[in-house]
């Protein structure tokens, strides 16, 4: 349970989807932090001594004691300041197992896509912006039935939510448009809605700045 005084701090970079992630959280349930800038291509101490099994960010740190996994964090906040602002997840069970299956599926299919196509890892890239094509399909049909009647930016939203930028990014080098109007109009719309509030907006990167750094990464391979 928070208590006033709560010591809140962030491990992360500024350009990490899964930091996007917790910061948004942290932002929806008013929760003041310190962000702690992880230098590319390095491993600080305290991010080795807070997450010493997968030595990843981000690592929240409240009250000295770590939390790590950016989807675990965001269930943690809104667990913790649960009396704090609007409600993260759902409150039914099975809404909540559901959000978190979307969850779950993105992570496994988007982010290795995400580093095929910016070259950081091999493989076939037309392939790999198909497969995101396919996902964001499906993810389509999903939000149809997980967000009727929830708040804007709820848990599955916050979970799309980190790859927003980036996927722009891929729609910018490859000329592809993953959110459609006609072909995935909740997803468009939904994307009209983040771009629309200065709040989440100025919480994500800047697409020209992820491409400079996805240079860097690429070459730092």
């Amino acid at each position: 349970m928070a208590t006033t005084g709560d010591e809140v701090k962030l491990l992360g970079t500024w350009y990490s989807p899964f930091v996007v992630r917790v910061r948004i959280a942290l932002n929806i349930k008013g929760v003041g932090y310190k962000f702690l800038e992880e230098a590319p291509g390095t491993k600080s101490k305290l991010l080795l001594e807070s997450n010493p099994v997968h030595k990843k960010i981000p690592v929240l740190i409240h009250n000295g004691k770590p939390i790590c996994e950016s989807m675990i964090i965001v269930e943690y906040i809104d667990e913790v300041w649960a009396g704090v602002g609007p409600s993260i997840l759902p409150t039914d069970p099975c809404d909540r197992a559901i959000v978190r299956f979307w969850a779950a599926y993105l992570d496994d299919k988007i982010p290795n896509s995400l580093r095929i196509i910016g070259g950081v890892v091999e493989g076939d890239k037309a392939e790999a912006v198909k497969e995101i094509i396919t996902v964001l399909h499906q993810v389509e049909d999903a939000l149809k039935k997980c967000e009727k009647g929830t708040n804007f930016f709820c848990y599955l939203d916050i979970a799309l939510g980190g790859y927003f930028r980036w996927l722009q990014v891929v729609e910018k080098m490859f000329d592809v448009k993953f959110l459609d109007e006609e072909k995935t109009p909740v997803l468009a719309e939904w994307a009209k809605r983040v771009c629309s509030d200065d709040t989440l907006a100025n919480m994500m990167p800047e697409v020209e700045k992820l491409v400079e750094i996805n240079q860097v990464n690429k070459v730092a391979k």
